[in-house]
């Protein structure tokens, strides 16, 4: 991939032993010396917010470590594609808003990518066809993994000299939305595989001998995987883990237990998370092939990703050999678990696009099949809104998807802009679901064999996977604050606790004098920028309606900062108790982006079905973000968006991609 981060490790090892009971196959390579003990760690941004602000020393200890693996990630980076200068933070903190930033260009796969594009689509239709793309149990089979494994779709993201296709994560994004049209679960094992699976971590932080010993076999399928980091108590607390390995001679000894960990199978390969020394470390670890005394797999049933194995993984003195530990040039294993979810909060919203047209699939002949009232629903307006603002949420999802994929591919880091594609491509397919999908179906909608019912926990699950929505939005905030609270906060909390003040008043003339000595480079930002007032963006040529879009997001995005400086300067240490409060203004922030990054893609594109439905969708948001109510000129475009696709006029399915689509039968038919 284009622009991943270069990483130097020290040479890792292991046992050429082969696999037994209780042990994971080595990596081959020279003798590796157990990680040393790190230096005394200077407090973090949060941590010493935290503790300034009077939290406990656990609470600030445990984000700060947090805190400190998102500072070793960013470091993976070069500068200028650093959080920092990444265009939703420049949005904000600048005055005018970098719009050049916030397009992207086509992706077009490379000659390797097309074949497998080709087949993998092949190998998943035929198998649709023929009734055979599951087992009995209702998972994929594993002939259809190794088929795919033939076509070369598990080795997309792994380098040609590795065996793999080479491809940009564009190009795989883009494909997995076609993938997702024919089976979202497919199009998600391939994101757990190559994203947030063994592959990255292995790509990015693996010796030469880790990476010759692992990525051919897990670009080819030999080898499929899984990253093994949640616990029973450990979510979106990583520091709670409680899984440890302990250093024996020439191997680990791991014990512990891990839950919700999807694709894992006896013979997989996984990316496990877990304390070695008491810090957090990622191996690499080829399960047996069989359960055992020392490997065990927890089994229960889960309703979201139904058609794929999750399980738990209990772990009793199972042995690892050490080569197989990946050593990050700086930092930890949560360096290493954070760097993949990017690649992941992409696929899921390119997932979730894909899951959107296959709704959208099923709806239209429904909708023409269904009469009420002696007409046809596809005629009532209702349904029409409803087909109108689906292809809007779609055309949304493909721009973040498109604008995430190039940031990534030129090598940003895009925690933010892929936070924003996460949340918006998980929630559209929420809506989509129950408000679109569900109601125009009506009572069929919960018969077995139809796709809402067979699949409504797969659509909200999303929701919940690569980070909880609300808790990926306060951790959006944190990014988009920290600079400004480092560079202007922190040193005036520092003074303060210095001189025993708790909450600064500025009337007081001893809290004044100590303010005085710190405060001086904010004050300047401050009424700078509330002088300065909003830069003009220069935005390209595009239809006027879209343009009018642009312009608000590039006019209101600046003016975030002063409110955003506000509510810091209003709750100052206390910042993080009010998760209200950050969790609107994230959202707000990332709605605006969204209307941005929207605007310009449709605003690039010939076909008026994506014009129009971009329009939709940035009107949809500016009345969420001013509290106006919908117009009558929107019911009559949104309507009239929606009579158009479902009618076949001006080649609406043929937009969005809906032509190849085979829709589901129709249930319970009547006379």
């Amino acid at each position: 991939m284009r622009g991943a981060p270069t990483t130097t490790t020290p040479e890792g090892t292991g046992s050429s032993e082969a696999n037994h009971r209780g042990q994971s196959p080595a990596a081959p390579a020279a003798p590796q010396p157990a990680p040393a003990a790190p230096p005394a760690e200077e407090a973090s941004f949060a941590e010493t917010a935290l503790k300034l602000g009077g939290k406990s020393d656990d609470e600030a200890r445990r984000t700060g470590a947090i805190d400190r693996a998102d500072d070793q990630v960013e470091d993976l980076f070069a500068p200028q594609y650093q959080t920092v200068n990444s265009p939703a933070h420049r949005a904000v903190w600048e005055r005018t808003v970098p719009v050049e930033e916030f397009t992207s260009k086509p992706a077009v796969p490379n000659e390797a990518m097309q074949r497998t594009m080709a087949a993998s689509l092949g190998v998943v239709r035929r198998h649709k066809r023929a009734g055979t793309l599951h087992n009995e149990e209702g998972r994929v089979r594993e002939e259809v993994l190794a088929e795919l494994g033939e076509a070369g779709y598990w080795g997309m993201l792994v380098g040609v000299d590795h065996g793999g296709v080479g491809a940009e994560f564009s190009t795989v994004a883009a494909f997995l939305t076609q993938m997702a049209t024919l089976d979202g679960t497919i199009a998600g094992l391939a994101s757990i595989h190559g994203c947030i699976g063994a592959v990255d971590p292995v790509k990015t932080f693996g010796t030469p001998e880790q990476k010759a010993t692992w990525l051919p076999k897990l670009a080819s399928g030999e080898r499929l995987s899984a990253f093994a980091l949640t616990e029973p108590g450990a979510g979106s607390d990583l520091t709670a883990l409680k899984t440890t390995a302990v250093l024996e001679g020439d191997q680990y000894v791991v014990n512990g237990e891990k839950l919700f960990i999807s694709n894992v199978r006896p013979g997989r390969t996984i990316g496990l998370v877990c304390l070695v020394e008491g810090k957090p470390s990622v191996m690499i670890v080829d399960l047996p092939a069989a359960e055992d005394d020392h490997f065990q797999l927890k089994k229960y049933e889960i309703y979201a990703l139904r058609h794929l194995y999750n399980r738990g993984i209990v772990f009793r003195d199972f042995r690892v050999p050490r080569g197989n530990l990946l050593i990050p040039p700086k930092g930890d294993g949560l360096t290493i678990a954070y760097h993949g979810l990017n690649l992941g909060r992409v696929s899921l919203c390119a997932n979730a696009a894909g899951t959107m047209r296959l709704m959208l699939a099923s709806m239209l002949p429904w909708a023409e099949y269904r009469v009420t009232y002696s007409e046809a629903i596809a005629r009532r307006e209702l349904v029409q809104r409803r087909v109108g603002e689906l292809a809007s949420l779609i055309v949304g999802a493909d721009a973040l998807v498109a604008w995430c994929g190039d940031l990534l591919d030129r090598g940003y880091r895009g925690e933010m802009e892929c936070i924003i594609a996460k949340i918006f491509g998980s929630e559209a397919q929420k809506h989509a679901a129950i408000e679109l999908m569900m109601k125009t179906h009506g009572g069929r909608s919960f018969l077995a064999g139809h796709p809402l019912g067979d699949n409504i926990a797969d659509y909200l699950a999303p929701c919940i996977y690569e980070g909880e929505g609300e808790m990926l939005g306060m951790a959006f905030f944190k990014s988009l604050v920290k600079d400004h609270g480092k560079r202007y906060f922190e040193p005036v909390g520092k003074a303060m606790a210095a001189a025993g003040i708790k909450k600064p008043n500025p009337m007081n003339p001893r809290h004044a004098m100590v303010l005085s000595r710190v405060a001086g480079p904010y004050v300047k930002w401050r009424l700078g920028r509330m002088l300065g007032g909003v830069g003009k963006a220069s935005l390209p040529p595009m239809p006027d309606e879209l343009k009018r879009h642009a312009a608000y997001a590039c006019d209101a995005l600046p003016r975030m900062a002063l409110e955003i400086d506000s509510a810091m300067q209003k709750f100052q240490l206390k910042l993080a108790d009010r998760q209200c409060r950050m969790a609107e203004l994230s959202q707000r922030t990332q709605d605006l982006i969204t209307i941005l990054v929207t605007s310009l893609y449709a605003g690039k594109h010939a076909d008026p079905v994506v014009r129009d439905a971009g329009d939709l969708l940035c009107q949809q948001l500016r009345r969420k973000l001013t509290g106006e109510r919908p117009s009558n000129r929107y019911f009559k475009q949104v309507t009239a968006l929606g009579r158009r696709i479902a009618e076949g006029e001006a080649n609406g399915a043929e937009s969005l991609g809906l032509g190849q689509i085979e829709p589901y039968a129709i249930l319970e038919p009547y006379g």
